[in-house]
């Protein structure tokens, strides 16, 4: 592991322990040039996942990008972080078990909305409008009168 203050290739672990939920270990290194201490995290990747867009292109599944986009569904609504990040753990986890190498953008969205409607009603119909595109207050009629 290279040092991120000097770029020494040479640094010795010095303590090692797993996360809570023991999916990652977390390792405190020493420097031997510089002698400074960071922390590294060792995760395991059981396969990269494939979002393939509407417009056909492709990406790397991002839960970075996941959780900004549930975020910005909650945003000003009274659900904590944790619940957040358990959405998205949730998904991902759900990807993973799949064994998929490809999924779909709408698939993903579909599994968010699902989320979404069980926790936060304002927050679903804030992602289905930007999801399925909505362009007039009939979209928006369509998606509410189930609810009435």
């Amino acid at each position: 592991m290279r040092c991120p203050f000097c770029g020494h290739d040479d640094t010795q672990v010095k303590d090692s322990r797993p996360s809570d939920d023991g999916k990652v270990i977390r390792r405190r290194r020493e420097c031997s040039n510089c002698e400074r201490r960071f922390t590294t995290f060792e995760r395991f990747e059981v396969q990269q996942t494939v979002v393939v867009k509407r417009d056909g292109s492709r990406e790397m599944f991002s839960n970075e990008k996941l959780t900004r986009s549930v975020m910005l569904a909650l945003r000003k609504r009274p659900v904590n972080t944790a619940r957040i990040e358990q959405i998205v753990a949730d998904i991902e986890q759900f990807i993973q078990e799949q064994g998929v190498t490809e999924i779909t953008s709408q698939q993903i969205g579909e599994m968010v909305l699902k989320q979404l409607k069980e926790i936060d009603f304002v927050a679903y119909v804030r992602y289905a409008s930007v999801y399925n595109n909505f362009g007039s207050i009939e979209d928006f009629e369509k998606i509410l009168k189930p609810r009435k």
